[in-house]
């Protein structure tokens, strides 16, 4: 087995833990507005719009967004930090593990315009009277939660297991 300096193996875990707490707060924060929508009336339509929102956030945001590309992309990097510790890339390990730096070109647009979309998004929502907000709102909070649990689970197997199928997507796979 490969020895891992303990720098690279603190900047992965640093990574994968700011990437975590990120998406945890989101949850928090945004779970107080979803249980407040229960407290207003619920018609047929409110119940039906929930159901729909939160499977299609399931979907889209859990499986399709970070399931499927930004966890295993997150733990990819996390092991290629582990594998190749710089001091800047430790120290700004979570930023690095999302992809805002040392990344391909497009990693880095795609990240930054994602980030860019979503504060819109997070503005808008903010404007939504409830239940309509808190409807919004758990569906956002079943997203990051299998955000949280895929992060998790992918990050471990990137840094126990002996292969990672996963690109980190770093500039011309270069150091």
């Amino acid at each position: 087995m490969r020895q891992h300096s303990v720098i690279g193996l603190f900047g992965a875990v640093w990574g994968l833990m700011g990437v975590l707490v990120l998406l945890l707060s989101a949850c928090f924060r945004l779970w107080p507005k979803a249980v407040d929508a229960f407290s207003h009336p619920f018609g047929l339509h409110h119940w039906l719009s929930l159901i729909v929102i939160v499977l299609g956030m399931a979907y889209a945001e859990g499986y399709k967004g970070f399931q499927k590309a930004f966890s295993p992309r997150v733990a990819a990097r996390a092991r290629y930090l582990r594998d190749n510790p710089r001091p800047l890339h430790v120290l700004l390990a979570p930023l690095f593990c999302m992809g805002y730096f040392h990344a391909t070109k497009r990693r880095q647009i795609t990240s930054l315009s994602l980030t860019l979309g979503i504060i819109v998004l997070v503005v808008l929502v903010s404007y939504v009277a409830q239940p309509w907000r808190g409807i919004i709102d758990a569906g956002v909070v079943v997203g990051l939660a299998w955000g949280v649990l895929t992060v998790a689970m992918y990050g471990l197997s990137a840094l126990r297991s002996r292969d990672f199928s996963y690109s980190p997507e770093v500039p011309d796979g270069k150091p």
